[in-house]
């Protein structure tokens, strides 16, 4: 009776083992895995199989595997078996069978790392065993990358660059893209060296009345700065300015040749900016022929257009990499060959043309598309007899086709480019000497002031006069020199400046006095004063000596 108990507590033993077997693959064939076949053969319990003893059955397994024999004990647990020799066994059971096969895909796991100087959250979806997993990854991902950061940073110390041959210096320097970098960062900071902003200045004009001189008259004229270059202002005679329209902050200014540099070029253009304090101009610009005249182009901010002493025009851009002209007018009948003393762009954006004038009376007009050939030409020609040797012009404001001339005679001619009555009109005369400048009414108000311009000669004298009638308004004789040029105020329609060869700028109102000038001033050295151009604002007035120097004064609120 106790070897029944024994026997019946392994078999009962086994057959839970066996259901909780059929419960997996259950479970696995729910999920979509097959069970494989089991490796080890599922033990017989022994009142399932024919009886025989441990040592019985472990003849006939060797039997069935030949000479190489094998043992198999059973222990005390029928569920438990123990292999004897574990190559034998593996060698027994390979048996090919068909499988079923369940693909499964995976995401990559995202592997996260982080910088030093920021710090970006990523999200991440991944289960808890792999952000656990990742917890413990990271740390050493993070320490790997800032050694190797650390062993690049010290080998780019310990490895100094390589210094570039004087060959590769010279392809670098001479490159385009250098050059361009160079002009632009050499103009920015000089700008920022040259700023001297004055932290005690007192706008209550406390520092104003200490002060005598100029200063003093701070309600009429005050001396503000002054252009002048060293290289190429010295021993050059200012012999034109202009502002520009669109940048009220630039002004170019024409010069002749330096009869002390025989290898320089004879003509030169600067523009200066009065918006910073650098003493050195914007742009240098120069040709082969002294420039007589000079003019930004209205509605092309790039460009400039100065007339020459041999008659040729020629076209500066600021935006090419050279100071020679980009376009230049030939040296043949069709254009000029004399010299060209004025020059100026008129007409509207999307229909202007540039007018200039030469001394030998042929007027020409070009666009500045196309420089090789002008779209008109005609000869001032007075009475169809006398040529008119013209130093002189000036456009009434809003006026494309009429137009006056100054003369070398001192004689003065109304114009017109088209219709019938083309070329010269009416004669003028009032001066004993050649017109040396010669400007018309510009200030625009309720009353129409565009019939009067004004014009100054070598006869010590500044006359007004007026398109209507054919006879001399209005005549200043206060100066002793020679008045070389005069301007109206673009913002007052009384006020207009003049400059003689004694070194005085002279500002007339005519509202407050005829006989007087109402604000004067002296410039330092003596030197005669060729040109004077008031900004376009009215603030500031400019004008050019004889030493090539170009004086900026502020006018006072008096007189704007």
């Amino acid at each position: 009776q106790a070897d029944l108990q024994q026997k019946k507590e392994p078999a009962q033993e086994d057959s839970d083992l066996d259901r909780k077997r059929r419960e997996t693959e259950a479970l696995l064939q729910s999920i979509g895995i097959s069970p494989e076949p089991p490796l080890v053969p599922t033990p017989m319990s022994p009142s399932s199989k024919s009886v025989s003893t441990p040592s019985d059955a472990g003849s006939q397994d060797s039997g069935d595997l030949g000479p190489i024999g094998r043992t198999l004990q059973w222990d005390t647990d029928p569920s438990v078996l123990q292999l004897q020799s574990d190559s034998e066994l593996g060698r027994r059971l390979h048996k090919l069978g068909v499988s079923k096969i369940t693909q499964v895909d995976f995401l990559p796991r995202e592997v996260v790392s982080y910088s030093k100087e920021t710090q970006t959250p990523l999200a991440t979806h991944q289960s808890e065993e792999d952000e656990d997993d990742e917890e413990m990854v990271e740390p050493k991902a993070q320490d790997d990358l800032e050694m190797e950061n650390q062993d690049q940073k010290q080998e780019m110390k310990e490895a100094p660059p390589r210094e570039l041959t004087e060959e590769e210096k010279q392809q670098v320097l001479h490159s385009e893209e250098f050059l361009i970098f160079f002009d632009r960062t050499i103009r920015v900071i000089e700008r920022a060296l040259a700023e001297d902003s004055d932290i005690f200045f007192d706008y209550s004009g406390r520092d104003v009345e200490e002060k005598d001189g100029d200063v003093q008259a701070g309600a009429n004229l005050s001396f503000n700065r002054q252009f002048y270059d060293e290289h190429w202002s010295k021993h050059r005679v200012v012999t034109c300015m202009d502002w520009s329209l669109q940048y009220p902050e630039l002004m170019v200014a024409s010069y002749n040749n330096n009869e002390d540099a025989p290898h320089e070029p004879d003509g030169v253009a600067l523009v200066w900016n009065m918006k910073f304090k650098k003493t050195t101009p914007e742009y240098v610009f120069h040709c082969q022929s002294s420039v007589m005249s000079v003019c930004f182009a209205r509605f092309h901010p790039n460009l400039v257009v100065g007339g020459t002493y041999s008659g040729q025009i020629v076209l500066w851009d600021n935006r090419s990499h050279r100071r020679t002209p980009v376009q230049r007018t030939p040296l043949s009948a069709a254009a000029h060959t004399h010299p060209v003393y004025c020059v100026n762009v008129v007409g509207t954006q999307n229909a202007h043309n540039l007018i200039t004038v030469s001394t030998d009376g042929k007027m020409c007009s070009w666009s500045l598309d196309m420089l090789s050939t002008p779209q008109e030409s005609m000869e001032l020609v007075y009475n169809k007899s006398k040529p008119v040797a013209v130093t002189g012009m000036a456009f009434p404001t809003g006026d494309v086709n009429n137009f006056v001339v100054g003369s070398e005679e001192g004689t003065v001619y109304t114009a017109c480019r088209h219709g019938s009555k083309a070329g010269i009109g009416e004669i003028f005369e009032g001066h004993q000497g050649p017109v040396t400048g010669i400007n018309c009414h510009m200030a625009v108000g309720p009353i129409d002031f565009s019939h009067l311009f004004v014009t100054s000669s070598f006869d010590w004298t500044v006359k007004l006069w007026t398109t209507k009638v054919r006879k001399l308004s209005w005549d200043v004789m206060d100066n002793a020199d020679y008045v070389y040029d005069v301007m109206w105020s673009p913002v007052h329609p009384a006020l207009f400046a003049c400059v003689d060869g004694m070194g005085r700028l002279d500002l007339w109102n005519l509202n407050n006095d005829t006989e007087v000038p109402t604000a004067s001033v002296t410039i330092e050295g003596a030197s005669a004063l060729n040109r004077v151009r008031w900004a376009q604002a009215g603030k500031e007035v400019a004008v050019g000596d004889s030493e090539g120097r170009i004086w900026i004064y502020d006018v006072g609120e008096v007189l704007i």
